[in-house]
C-alpha cells in the first residue's frame, strides 16, 4: 500500500519486502500487510474481454482472397469446407552448428514419403555435417499446424535425428533498414502469420535457428553429442582469437609504416 509493490497472487508467498528500512515506507508495516488484496473476478474478466476474437470464416475467406491476389506464383492458399485452410511457407535454415543424420542412408523416395517410412530408424549409425546457410525448404502446411510441428517436419525432411528442442523457429522482419528476429512460441500457427503478412517474404520470413535461450534440456543430449559441442566451441574460440590477433597485427603494421614514413619530417 505504501511502496506500491505489485505482484501476482500466486507469487505472493515468494515475495520478501524490507519495509522496515527508514525512508522506504511511510509507516512501519509488516511485509504481509503491504500486499494488496487479491484481484476481483471482474478484473480477470475484463482482461479476457480485451483479447482479440478469433477471425470468422468469412474474415478468413476475405484475407485469403486478398492474399491470393498478391501471389505471383502458384503457391496459393486454399480454404477448406471446415473453415481451416492450407498454404505454403518457406523456411530458411540458418544453423551454425552441425546436425546429426543417419550414416549410409539413401535419399528419401516418393514411395517413402507416401508410406511415411522413417529411414532414420533403419540404422543406428550416425554422422554429423553442416547444412548450407542458404538452404531453404518449402512446406505445405495447414492453418492448424503449429511451430512445433513445423520444426519436426523440417527435421524429418532432412533426416535430422537431433532432439527438436535444440531448434527454434523465428520470424524475420525488416523495419527501418534493420533486420529483426523474434522467436515464435511452439503453439503459434505460422500459416496464419503468413496470411496476415501477405506473400512478400521481405515483410515476413521464417528462419530455423539453434535454440540458444537457455530452454534446451541438456540432459536429453548423449555424451558424444556433448563432447562434439565442446570440440566445436573450442574450434570457434581458437578461430575468434586468430581473427583478433590478425586484426591487431594489421594495425601494428600500419602504425609502424606510418612512423617509418614520418621519420625525418618536421613535427
Amino acid at each position: 500500500a505504501d511502496c506500491r509493490y505489485t505482484c501476482h497472487q500466486e507469487c505472493r508467498s515468494l515475495i520478501q519486502l524490507d519495509c522496515r528500512q527508514p525512508g522506504q515506507c511511510q509507516s512501519q508495516l509488516s511485509p504481509e500487510s503491504t500486499l494488496l488484496p487479491p484481484c476481483s473476478q471482474n478484473v480477470t474478466q475484463t482482461v479476457e474481454e480485451d483479447k482479440p476474437e478469433p477471425p470468422t470464416v468469412q474474415e478468413i475467406k476475405q484475407k485469403i482472397e486478398k492474399y491470393n491476389a498478391k501471389v505471383t506464383n502458384c503457391l496459393l492458399m486454399k480454404l477448406n469446407d471446415d473453415g481451416t485452410y492450407t498454404g505454403f511457407i518457406k523456411v530458411h535454415l540458418k544453423l551454425r552448428r552441425p546436425v546429426t543424420v543417419p550414416a549410409g542412408i539413401r535419399p528419401q523416395s516418393i514411395y517413402d514419403a507416401l508410406k511415411e517410412v522413417n529411414l532414420a530408424d533403419m540404422t543406428d549409425k550416425r554422422t554429423s555435417f553442416y547444412l548450407p546457410l542458404d538452404a531453404v525448404k518449402q512446406l505445405h502446411i495447414s492453418s492448424t499446424t503449429t511451430v512445433s510441428e513445423v520444426i519436426q517436419g523440417l527435421l524429418k525432411k532432412f533426416m535430422v535425428v537431433d532432439n527438436p528442442q535444440k531448434f527454434a523457429l523465428f520470424k524475420e522482419m525488416r523495419k527501418d533498414g534493420q533486420v529483426l528476429f523474434q522467436k515464435l512460441p511452439l503453439t503459434e500457427y505460422p500459416l496464419y502469420l503468413r496470411l496476415l503478412a501477405g506473400p512478400d517474404t521481405d515483410v515476413l520470413s521464417f528462419v530455423l535457428k539453434e535454440n540458444e535461450t537457455g530452454e534446451v534440456e541438456w540432459d536429453a543430449f548423449s555424451i558424444p553429442e556433448l563432447q562434439n559441442f565442446l570440440m566445436i566451441l573450442d574450434k570457434e574460440e581458437k578461430d575468434k582469437i586468430q581473427q583478433v590477433q590478425r586484426k591487431y597485427e594489421k594495425f601494428k603494421q600500419r602504425l609502424q609504416q606510418t612512423l617509418k614514413e614520418a621519420r625525418g619530417k618536421p613535427g
